[in-house]
């Protein structure tokens, strides 16, 4: 089974990845990781050095890495699905989840994070919240093509669960 959680940045894809994957018994990836174990840089080092065009089709090459697995459940970049028509390809291959979480929830989430966000890095904190905003409408006709979506308190394990079955 290949499952691939889609969403914005701090929607918690690397976090259900893990428990979904042992609950699964099957591989848990996150394709940030994978990017930077090959490619040897940061994320946010190959935003800055190559810049978003070249990353995204570094991401989306290794996305497609996975066309060979059988099984798994791939935690993508926030970015991912509204690029090189991979929202298309990922939901050939398998199963897609949208975790949508509500602005207010990713806001708190990404506060702490932001020095290491590439898309976050140059942002104040009071504007934050519109650019998740302003992200998240640019990006919703992309995750809402997800065979899957769950809001909120919706996302639990159980419900991942029942998802994919």
């Amino acid at each position: 089974m290949k499952v691939f959680l889609i969403g914005m940045m701090g929607s918690g894809k690397s976090f259900w990845k893990q428990r979904l994957s042992a609950k699964l018994k099957t591989g848990g990836y996150d394709l940030d990781n994978i990017i930077e174990n090959v490619e040897e840089k940061t994320v946010a080092e190959l935003f800055e050095e190559e810049g978003e065009i070249s990353f995204r089709k570094i991401e989306a090459k290794l996305l497609r890495w996975f066309e060979e697995k059988k099984s798994f459940v791939l935690a993508t970049g926030g970015g991912t699905p509204c690029f090189h028509q991979n929202m298309e390809w990922m939901n050939q291959q398998g199963i897609t989840i949208w975790l949508d979480e509500p602005v207010e929830v990713l806001v708190e989430r990404l506060l702490p994070e932001m020095a290491q966000r590439p898309l976050l890095k140059n942002l104040s904190a009071l504007e934050l919240e519109a650019f998740i905003q302003n992200k998240l409408t640019e990006r919703r006709p992309f995750y809402s093509q997800a065979k899957n979506r769950l809001s909120g308190p919706e996302i639990n394990l159980k419900n991942l669960i029942a998802n994919i079955q």
